[in-house]
């Protein structure tokens, strides 16, 4: 049994890591850092958990433990680390997109691995500290990896990607409250989105040259969680070569599956799977990739890769979870 500590514990990811560990045979929740929220106890915020034996929210970290989710907004784990040490043995898994960059992986002698499982899962398993993939950037590259895998991405990728309203976090703004966000959609970040860092990153590496350019258009959408991506490139692959393509490249996946219709969002909430469709429109490779923004985009991900980590089965914890949302 390890101690798990989670580090901003009061917002929609850490809630999904909760109502995961809780269910985890190897893993006891050890402490939830949340400074404006000290003292009270965790059924208070995540209301559905008010049932569930957890400590009450904290304004101290416990060094000691074996591994800590960092659930902080962009730009905030490196100053967490800095004012809170956590011994060498402590295993980081950082949610943020702080060490996702190779540049940024080196941090106070930490080295944080990239944790998409489907493309490195043999790092990751020998990794000390991760650094969990964005919510965009892991729907996107599921849709994307089997064709860098074959040097197929050197034309221009075109990405329509439509995200709900628990991937801005808890804290309303002018575009996430009710009153706006219901019954209207919106495009934000215009080929200018913070995960196209990531992905032009991990798609060259895998592809072992550079990609096409990527055009990604993000978008709002009226519903609470999930992200529908739609990808489309050139390609002089029949059909039937490239779902060969992915089945062969996610076969052995516990999570992400290729379908043979084009999936609905409803059909991944509240899991940890991805669905993936390939078809052929003209000279277009036309793919379809599906997730639960908070689960396989954020803390499902980072749960698996504890998996890893630690050397258990991919799915320990992360069989379905209900959720209030």
């Amino acid at each position: 049994m390890i101690r798990a500590g989670i580090v901003g514990g009061s917002g929609y990811v850490a809630g999904e890591l909760l109502r995961c560990l809780v269910h985890h045979p190897e893993v006891e929740v050890d402490f939830i850092f949340s400074h404006s929220n000290a003292g009270k106890p965790v059924g208070a915020l995540h209301r559905d958990l008010q049932h569930v034996s957890l400590p009450r929210f904290t304004g101290e970290v416990h060094p000691g433990a074996d591994v800590v989710f960092l659930c902080l907004g962009h730009g905030h784990s490196k100053a967490f680390l800095e004012r809170h040490p956590f011994r060498p043995e402590t295993k980081i898994i950082d949610l943020s997109q702080d060490f996702r960059l190779s540049e940024k992986a080196c941090f106070g002698g930490r080295k944080f691995e990239y944790g998409l499982v489907e493309k490195n899962k043999n790092k990751i398993r020998n990794a000390a500290n991760i650094s969990n993939p964005g919510c965009f950037a892991t729907a996107i590259q599921l849709a994307l990896l089997p064709l860098a895998s074959g040097g197929k991405l050197a034309g221009d990728i075109h990405v329509h990607a439509i995200t709900g309203s628990t991937g801005a976090g808890q804290k309303p703004t002018d575009t996430t409250h009710f009153s706006w966000r219901n019954n209207n959609v919106s495009i934000y970040k215009p080929f200018t989105h913070q995960h196209l860092g990531e992905i032009g990153e991990q798609l060259t590496e895998l592809q072992g040259c550079p990609i096409g350019e990527m055009h990604f258009i993000p978008v709002r959408g009226c519903f609470t969680r999930g992200i529908f991506a739609s990808v489309y490139t050139h390609t002089e692959e029949t059909e039937e070569q490239l779902r060969d393509r992915y089945r062969t490249f996610y076969e052995k996946e516990p999570f992400t599956h290729c379908v043979e219709k084009a999936p609905d969002l409803k059909q991944v909430i509240n899991t940890n799977n991805c669905f993936v469709h390939v078809q052929k429109k003209g000279d277009k490779a036309l793919v379809i990739s599906v997730i639960d923004n908070l689960l396989k985009g954020a803390a499902g991900q980072a749960i698996q890769n504890m998996n890893l980590l630690y050397g258990w089965e991919e799915d320990s914890g992360l069989g379905l979870k209900a959720s209030y949302f």
